[in-house]
């Protein structure tokens, strides 16, 4: 399930969906919330982006292909 991205704690791996000209996307990386902004948790490099919600991050789903969008 989706949350509105003002909740998204930090500390946690999250997957985040961004919405642009093309529709809704969820990030294929987690990511974590930083003091400022947001930051990749592989790599730990700052992540330039607007994400509209979160969910808890779970690697199984992503080996599977199995995204969907936010309601």
């Amino acid at each position: 399930m989706w949350n509105p991205i003002a909740s998204a704690p930090s500390g946690r791996n999250l997957e985040l969906a961004v919405i642009d000209d093309d529709g809704v996307h969820a990030l294929v990386f987690p990511c974590e919330k930083a003091p400022v902004g947001w930051k990749d948790v592989a790599t730990g490099a700052r992540v330039d982006i607007r994400p509209t919600h979160w969910r808890v991050w779970n690697p199984e789903e992503h080996q599977l292909g199995s995204l969907q969008k936010p309601h």
